[in-house]
């Protein structure tokens, strides 16, 4: 694997990462609670984490070999999706508000990111294009761990900018701040209950 190949993946996820999704309504609404962007990012990177290491056992071949699991993941985390942006349709989080326990905020980013499809798509579709095979070069797991790495990289560093930017442009905003948070868990609804409807008809 060359510093070509590296920049080119690099790129090519630094666009995927900053395409609005389920992440990123997750760590707006985070930033809204005081204290709770780092633990949100912290999780939603963990999710990444797992991906990584599944792919560099060669799980990911597996799961992408078999069409019944695959669906079956991306319905879980469909689901999910739906199920978190209700529950912060009903309860926008607003400046000031009282974050939720740290191990909380942590483990529902990580739920996030671990069966988010987008996610599912990068580590099954996208990432297997920048791997090379070949004599004197390094074995695919560790191009693959390389590239997993890359991409948490990009996925904290532009989180954590979002959120700080949500809680800093929208903290001294209450109205604006309960506006975009309800847009966050509308996006969270639509884009699950659009998965749903795609894998279950």
């Amino acid at each position: 694997m060359d510093f070509g190949t590296l920049i080119s993946f690099l790129a090519l996820d630094l666009l995927l990462v900053c395409v609005p999704g389920a992440d990123w309504a997750y760590v707006i609404s985070a930033g809204l609670r005081g204290g709770a962007v780092a633990r949100a990012v912290g999780g939603l990177v963990s999710g990444y984490a797992l991906h990584t290491v599944l792919a560099a056992a060669g799980l990911a071949v597996l799961v992408a070999s078999r069409p019944a699991l695959l669906t079956g993941l991306t319905v879980a985390g469909a689901a999910y999706l739906v199920w978190l942006g209700w529950s912060v349709l009903r309860r926008p989080g607003v400046p000031g508000e009282a974050a939720d326990a740290g191990d909380r905020v942590f483990l529902r980013g990580a739920m996030i990111s671990g069966l988010n499809p987008k996610g599912l798509l990068l580590y099954l579709s996208v990432l297997p294009q920048f791997l090379v095979t070949g004599a004197g070069r390094l074995p695919v797991p560790a191009q693959t761990a390389t590239l997993g790495l890359l991409h948490m990289a990009c996925c904290a560093a532009v989180y954590l900018a979002v959120g700080v930017g949500a809680r800093r442009v929208l903290g001294a905003r209450p109205a604006a701040a309960r506006a975009v948070t309800r847009t966050s868990g509308a996006a969270m609804v639509g884009i699950g209950a659009f998965l749903l409807v795609q894998h279950t008809l």
